[in-house]
């Protein structure tokens, strides 16, 4: 797409944002329905369809860009989804929370502060698998991404273990956090697909629907972002890692605040820590369709990425924990320190690009 005009490239990168959001909405929606209706909820493979159906926008960008080379905007949307889909949280608090106490307070849960942990040791695994020599490498697999996956299954198995209850006082949950069970806007969405007529069946062809219009418009979202990142004289990783990985975030937004609005906050969280952890699985995918090492070859920006990403996460942890009372600027006090750490560290990202 690079023949094309900057006004052009634009258009189809818009457009395509736009069906993401569209589709990211019925995806979501349908993957409430259909795990409701199969009982799909609290099963490892409801998990693991939730985790693939919520992120096909970045699968399908990070498998485009793995198959044509551009393997720094792969790692690029990776990493950087995972810090900006954190930054998702203080959209939902500022604007999705109503009352006088932030979103960490009222989802306060220790199994979101396990999940929040597999996002860490996942992303520990990132830090690690890059410092590995390219050559490691036997039928298209390098030892880091394997090591991924296989940690994304084994804390999926501990997650679900831990919904069904902690050996803690009240199963790990805080006193006054919500009322209703987490989950149960899924339920809700079910029920109002039921009134309307929604079938089984229909469901399951919308959903199709939905992952193939999310999946070319992935693509085009890809293609078009990296002509458009050349025009304008913007890194591949640091396009990827905001204007792209913000793009993809879209149906994040959209789903959160209606869970939020709600009163499903822990659902809300749950959806960006569940997300957050199965983005570096990608580098599996992106290893397998492009034949090389991909960890080995990230750079400097790439790493940094990495320790944001680790370190706001860190901070909603810390939020779940200790649980803020107070909203300042219409979020929490967790949530402010992630705006201004994102701020700061995109900052730093310009200054490590253009150095």
């Amino acid at each position: 797409m690079s023949e094309l005009s900057l006004p052009v490239l634009l258009i189809i990168f818009a457009a395509a944002a736009g069906a993401i959001w569209v589709a990211g909405i019925q995806l979501s929606d349908q993957t409430d329905v259909l795990s409701t209706r199969l009982h799909l909820g609290a099963a490892l493979g409801g998990l693991i369809m939730l985790a693939i159906a919520t992120n096909l926008p970045e699968i399908a960008i990070v498998a485009s860009a793995a198959t044509s080379g551009s393997i720094s905007v792969a790692v690029g949307n990776i990493l950087g989804g995972i810090a900006i889909q954190t930054v998702v949280l203080v959209v939902l608090d500022a604007f999705g929370v109503r009352g006088e106490r932030p979103l960490t307070h009222q989802a306060a849960s220790l199994v979101l502060v396990l999940e929040a942990a597999l996002v860490v040791a996942m992303l520990g695994v990132v830090v690690a698998g890059s410092q590995l020599p390219g050559g490691l490498i036997v039928w298209r697999l390098t030892p880091a991404p394997v090591l991924i996956a296989v940690l994304w299954v084994a804390g999926l198995l501990l997650l679900q273990r831990a919904g069904k209850g902690l050996p803690w006082h009240e199963s790990g949950e805080a006193p006054d956090n919500q009322v209703p069970p987490k989950g149960h806007s899924q339920q809700k969405t079910e029920q109002d697909a039921s009134a309307r007529g929604v079938s089984t069946a229909r469901s399951a062809a919308i959903f199709a629907a939905a992952a193939l219009l999310t999946l070319v418009a992935g693509v085009f979202l890809e293609l078009s972002g990296d002509a458009i990142a050349g025009d304008v004289g913007l890194s591949g990783v640091l396009f990827g890692a905001t204007v792209l990985a913000a793009a993809t975030s879209l149906p994040e937004v959209s789903t959160g605040l209606t869970s939020v609005r709600q009163g499903d906050y822990q659902l809300a969280v749950s959806d960006i820590f569940g997300g957050n952890a199965f983005l570096p699985v990608l580098f599996l995918l992106a290893t397998l369709l492009s034949g090389q090492a991909v960890l080995p070859q990230a750079h400097d920006t790439d790493i940094y990425l990495t320790a944001l990403a680790i370190l706001l996460t860190m901070v909603y942890a810390a939020g779940l924990l200790f649980r803020p009372e107070r909203r300042v600027a219409r979020m929490g006090v967790d949530s402010l320190v992630v705006l201004v750490l994102y701020a700061l560290g995109v900052a730093g990202l310009v200054a490590i690009a253009t150095s």
